[in-house]
Formats: structure tokens, C-alpha cells, sequence
């Protein structure tokens, strides 16, 4: 949960959701994958349970006016007069957004979009971060040294480890990153990796076959990257151009015109001034980062705002028209970005 996204959630228990809708304006709010159990919270960390995920839908159905991404252009023009708008976002691809959240979402006649990170689709590899956790959680005892990281030393209780090793090898440029996640699955190896991919079946991302099959079902499809890393000032000018361009041409051949990107991560240290020039260079019309705040058409659209949906949201009809209260820091970050 982020800093702000707290504060706003405790704030929220304090304001009447009548009240608070006299403040409202247009937002995005996003999801990642849906499963029916969760049963390790620490390497399933990007699900909703089923259950929860179809409380957040019915209030959704029930207190907004959830859009499809076509009428995005539109509410941009004039956000005062949408202040009830919202716009569903899932990030990601896993596989069971087809399983799970497109029934959950239909049921409840829910448009939203789809935004996929194309070379865990064409290549069925998994989330970098989510193979760094099944290593820093599943790996035998030990002190292991690892390529651009710190000695990492896993025993008994390893959240400690685990949050400074994932903060350094987060941080890494794509390049690096890759030489110690190859590092991280060889410890594990072949026999162990395959047993814990099959026990955490929730990771698996989609096929291009079960996107069409979305598609075809009215969900846009956006593109995420092509590998599930962050855009940020680590990253060099032709490897964000890459990552821009190239997943917004997979998507095309694949699916069809693709007008919009999510920045893997993307919040303010995931994203640097090279990053979404790159995105607007390929083409597209707009681009969410996960920075809380309102849609305003004033806005730099390759920075657009999302609120990221928490395991549980009772408290949502009064949590979206606050969100405006981070435009100040968004604009601020967006400002320092442009220079």
C-alpha cells in the first residue's frame, strides 16, 4: 500500500460518502490478477481474493459511472462534468483475469481494460519480482551471493532479507537485473522452480489466444512493457524505446490498434522523463502511472494518475472523490519530470 493510498483510506473513515461525492472527479482505479484462494500472501501478493474482488465490483457498479477506456478522450475535456466517472484497469496479463475477473466484472456489467506486458505473453516467463520471491522465500537456508546485490542471508524469518534484497535488485538497470534473477532461479533449480510454479498456478500469465478471447468479450487491451520492469532513470534511452514501442507493435499484430500504456511499478521512482517521452514518441494517446490523484485534462496524459485497489475497499464511495487531493504532488512530480 502506498504512503498516500493509506492516508486516504483513514481519512475516508472519517467523511460521509454523500459528502465526500460533492468532490468527486473522474479517476482510474486498478487491479492485477483475481484467484478463488490465496493461499501465500507473499508471493501471491498481485491477487484479490474472489470473494473481496466481487465486494469491490457490486460497490463500483452500485456508487460510479464505470466507462469503458474509449470515452477517456471525452471525460479529459471536460472532468467537471464527470465526477462520477471511473475507468477499470487491471495490470499484468495473469491468466486468471479470464478465469476469474472477466465473469466477476460481466456479472456486474463492468467495462474495463486490459494492460499486458508482451514478452511474459509470448514467452509464458513469469513476473521478474514474483521469481525473485519464490528464491527469497523458498530457497534453502544459507548466505548466498548474488551478482549487484548484497549478500543475502535467508534463515528462519526473512521479510527483512527479502524487503532489502527485492529494494536493491528493483533498482537494478534491466541488464543487471536479469544476471541476478538467472542467479536467484540456478540456486533453485530446474526440479524445485517447476514444483513451485505448479503450486502457485495463479502467476501464469495469458496467451494471445485467451486475449483475443478477452478482446472479443470488450476488453481493451494496453500495453504494460514488454519485460515487467521499471522505466526509470537506471534504464537506458533505447532500452525504454524498445520497451514502448515494441509492445504497443506485439499488441497490434496480435489484437488490434493499441492506444495506451501503464508503466510497469510506476510510481514516482519508477518512471523518469526518458521514459514517458518513449511512450509518447510510439504513439500513444495516453499513459497511467500508479501516482494517486483525479484525471484533469491539464494533465501531462503520458502521466495520468490510477489508484491501485486494496484486498478490501468498504470504504470506496468516500476514498474516489478524495482523490484529487494528491493533484498538487502529481503535478509537482510531473513538473520536475518535464524539465
Amino acid at each position: 500500500m502506498s504512503r498516500t493510498g493509506g492516508i486516504l483510506r483513514d481519512l475516508a473513515g472519517w467523511i460521509p460518502p454523500g459528502l465526500a461525492r460533492a468532490f468527486g472527479r473522474p479517476a482510474a482505479l486498478f487491479f492485477h490478477g483475481v484467484e478463488h484462494a490465496i493461499t501465500d500472501p507473499r508471493i501471491q501478493r498481485n491477487h484479490h481474493d474472489a470473494s473481496a474482488f466481487r465486494a469491490i465490483a457490486r460497490t463500483l457498479s452500485e456508487n460510479f459511472d464505470v466507462l469503458p477506456l474509449a470515452a477517456l478522450g471525452d471525460v479529459l475535456k471536460a472532468p467537471e462534468r464527470h465526477g462520477r466517472a471511473l475507468f477499470l484497469m487491471s495490470d499484468d496479463g495473469y491468466a486468471n483475469t479470464l478465469g476469474v475477473a472477466a465473469d466477476i466484472l460481466e456479472e456486474q456489467r463492468l467495462p474495463w481494460s486490459l494492460f499486458v506486458s508482451t514478452h511474459h505473453i509470448d514467452s509464458g516467463e513469469w513476473n521478474p519480482m514474483t521469481l525473485a520471491r519464490l528464491f527469497l522465500f523458498h530457497a534453502p537456508e544459507g548466505l548466498y551471493l548474488l551478482p549487484h546485490i548484497d549478500a543475502v542471508e535467508l534463515s528462519g524469518g526473512r521479510d527483512a532479507a527479502a524487503a532489502s534484497a527485492l529494494r536493491q535488485f528493483k533498482a537494478l538497470d534491466a541488464g543487471r537485473a536479469r544476471e541476478t534473477l538467472d542467479a536467484m532461479l540456478a540456486v533453485l533449480g530446474p526440479r524445485p522452480l517447476f514444483e513451485l510454479t505448479e503450486r502457485f498456478s495463479s502467476e501464469r500469465f495469458l496467451n494471445w489466444q485467451e486475449l483475443r478471447e478477452l478482446h472479443k468479450r470488450g476488453v481493451a487491451i494496453g500495453a504494460h512493457a514488454e519485460w515487467h520492469w521499471p522505466m526509470n532513470a537506471a534504464q537506458s534511452p533505447d532500452w525504454l524505446r524498445r520497451q514502448a514501442r515494441g509492445s504497443r507493435l506485439r499488441i497490434a499484430e496480435e489484437i488490434g490498434a493499441c492506444d495506451a500504456f501503464a508503466y510497469p511499478f510506476g510510481n514516482a521512482g519508477d518512471v523518469s522523463g526518458d521514459a514517458w517521452r518513449a511512450v509518447r514518441d510510439a504513439g500513444y494517446d495516453h499513459a497511467f502511472t500508479t501516482m494517486s490523484g483525479s484525471l484533469d485534462g491539464g494533465a501531462n496524459p503520458w502521466l495520468l494518475p490510477r489508484y491501485g485497489l486494496a484486498p478490501r475497499e468498504p470504504k470506496l464511495p468516500a476514498i474516489v472523490p478524495l482523490l484529487r487531493a494528491g493533484n498538487a504532488r502529481l503535478m509537482r512530480w510531473q513538473s520536475r519530470l518535464d524539465g
